[in-house]
């Protein structure tokens, strides 16, 4: 009864999502390509047999490579079908996975509705799916194994916050994540959370994250714009959200020394990168944009990060990062990649759905937290004066990564047996 009624709330809502989806397409077109993928139907795929990744967005894409790249090299006769919500994943996707050629396809994943989902896996017949993080739909998980489809909930993590919503839905939340055969978890808090709500037996493997790598092509990148942009010290905002830029902004103008660094400000989603530019400009500050192809000059104050796959590049030119998405209540970002390219990350106070990878950096030394974007912008310039501990954080923020690694093995371990070879 919970999922008919769950079932019912969709089709009411589909009208909407629609106008929803072409009104988000107007500022990013993507949006509105594909369309028929969102319903199940797809272009001829060529044979299989395939394993099936679902991972969001962004985060979840990069999250998942080193997991395929593990299972690419264990289970050479497959071939891997990524499915996404938004285009910035799929784009993404295309960047991280490029190298496979058609051996990694990258679509949309279905609207939650039973007969879409089953069309879905009907199409690409998949032997296995693998969920990342916390992106669980009931009817997809109910016609996995309807189908005789086995899945896995990898690189878990559930938030005390979404605890308490799955908590409000506990009967549907206990029918749908039974469903996972195996449920890999990043902590003992998480598994312990994602028991509550219906998980059978969670296991703790670690966080995936621990083992991406940071792209050579990527270094590279950042190597040179750094070598363009001169000797002054960047302070890069990373995966900001909406009102974090003004905040950011603000506190920038406001520094005595801001004359001496430059600030790069990497909005998380770009249908907002013309407004973010435009906020700058109306501070009166000196704006470029990576777009223009040209790096900052010497005159420049903000140069904004509006390109997408480039994250690895923008931390190696950085010197000091604050980590968008903790200055107001969004949860925060993935610091993990920041920390292994050896730059000192700066917080703010929402760190919730990171509380474990943000806390043990900070124990570990690695980051500072503040309580407002003012303060930690003072503290960017302090570390800029001080050259021994910044240096002293990075490092401890590059073994802080690299002894956390191995949740990959592990994770590649426990969905082995489910595999046909």
């Amino acid at each position: 009864m919970p999922r008919l009624l769950y079932t019912l709330l969709w089709i009411l809502a589909l009208p909407v999502v629609m106008l929803r989806l072409m009104w988000r397409g107007r500022k990013q077109p993507g949006y509105r390509a594909d369309i028929a993928e969102r319903f199940g139907r797809y272009t001829p795929s060529g044979s299989g047999p395939f394993l099936w990744v679902h991972a969001v967005s962004v985060g979840e894409t990069r999250a998942a490579q080193p997991l395929i790249d593990a299972l690419a090299l264990v289970f050479p006769a497959h071939r891997f079908v990524l499915t996404h919500m938004t285009p910035t994943g799929r784009e993404t996707a295309h960047t991280v996975f490029g190298r496979y050629g058609d051996r990694v396809l990258s679509v949309y994943l279905p609207y939650d509705l039973p007969w879409l989902q089953q069309r879905f896996l009907r199409h690409f017949q998949p032997q296995l799916g693998v969920v990342m993080e916390t992106e669980v739909w009931p009817n997809l998980m109910a016609a996995c194994e309807a189908l005789n489809v086995p899945c896995a909930l990898v690189n878990a993590r559930l938030s005390a916050r979404s605890e308490r919503r799955y908590l409000r839905l506990l009967a549907l939340a206990r029918e749908t994540f039974s469903r996972f055969s195996v449920v890999a978890a990043q902590s003992e808090g998480d598994a312990a959370r994602l028991k509550n709500i219906g998980a059978t037996r969670p296991i703790v493997t670690g966080n995936i994250k621990f083992d991406m790598t940071l792209p050579a092509a990527a270094r590279a990148l950042g190597v040179s714009w750094r070598e363009a942009m001169g000797s002054r010290p960047v302070i890069l905002a990373a995966s900001t959200r909406e009102g974090e830029e003004a905040l950011i902004l603000d506190a920038f103008k406001a520094h005595p020394a801001r004359d001496t660094a430059l600030l790069v400000i990497v909005p998380r989603h770009p249908q907002r990168f013309d407004a973010v530019a435009t906020q700058a400009r109306a501070l009166g500050l000196r704006v470029a944009r990576r777009s223009e192809a040209a790096p900052a000059r010497p005159d420049t104050q903000v140069w904004l990060g509006d390109s997408m796959g480039e994250m690895a590049a923008y931390y190696t030119l950085a010197d000091v990062v604050l980590m968008g998405g903790t200055w107001l209540p969004f949860g925060g970002q993935n610091l993990i990649e920041c920390c292994a390219a050896g730059r000192a990350v700066l917080l703010g106070p929402h760190t919730y759905n990171f509380s474990d990878a943000s806390d043990a950096a900070l124990n570990a030394q690695a980051g500072l937290r503040f309580e407002t974007a003012a303060e930690a912008m003072r503290g960017a310039f302090d570390l800029l004066d001080d050259g021994p501990r910044r240096l002293a954080m990075g490092q401890a923020g590059k073994d802080f990564a690299r002894q956390h690694g191995g949740a990959t093995g592990r994770t590649v371990a426990l969905l082995s047996p489910l595999i046909k070879p």
